[in-house]
C-alpha cells in the first residue's frame, strides 16, 4: 500500500508544516474531519498517526487498519456485525476491550472516528 507524506503538526492545522509524517492515505479523510478541531492533535503512536483529545488517543492507523476507542458494547456489535475485529496490539491474543480494528477502508471510518472522539472527550 503506498503511503503519503502529509503535513501535521501537533495541532492538526494545513497551516503548520514543521512535522512531516507519513500517512496512509486511507486514513486522510479522518484526518482532513478533525483539522479545524482545535481540541484534536495528531502524532506517531504504535508506529503509524494517530489522533488524540484531551491528550488521549481516540483513532489511528496500525498495520494497514483503522484502529478506534469506542465503549465496549459498541465494539462488541461491530465485531457480532464482522465489521472489525477486537484490536490486539500486541498479536498476542490479549486484546483490549474498547478497541476495534476495522482493515476494510469501506466502513464509515470518519463516522466511527467521531464516534471515539465523543466517547474519549466524555472521559468515560
Amino acid at each position: 500500500m503506498k503511503k503519503v507524506v502529509a503535513k501535521l503538526s501537533k495541532k492538526i492545522s494545513p497551516k503548520k508544516t514543521d512535522d512531516l509524517l507519513e500517512v496512509d492515505p486511507e486514513f486522510e479523510p479522518v484526518i482532513r474531519a478533525f483539522a479545524k478541531d482545535p481540541l484534536v492533535t495528531s502524532g506517531k503512536m504504535m508506529s503509524s498517526v494517530g489522533l488524540k483529545v484531551g491528550g488521549k488517543i481516540f483513532a489511528m492507523m496500525v498495520r494497514g487498519a483503522f484502529v478506534a476507542k469506542l465503549p465496549k458494547a459498541r465494539v462488541d456489535e461491530l465485531i457480532e456485525s464482522s465489521k472489525g475485529v477486537a484490536f490486539d496490539p500486541r498479536r498476542d491474543g490479549r486484546v483490549m476491550k474498547e478497541w476495534i480494528s476495522i482493515a476494510d477502508s469501506r466502513q464509515p471510518w470518519v463516522a466511527l472516528a467521531r464516534e471515539a472522539y465523543r466517547f474519549v472527550k466524555s472521559g468515560k
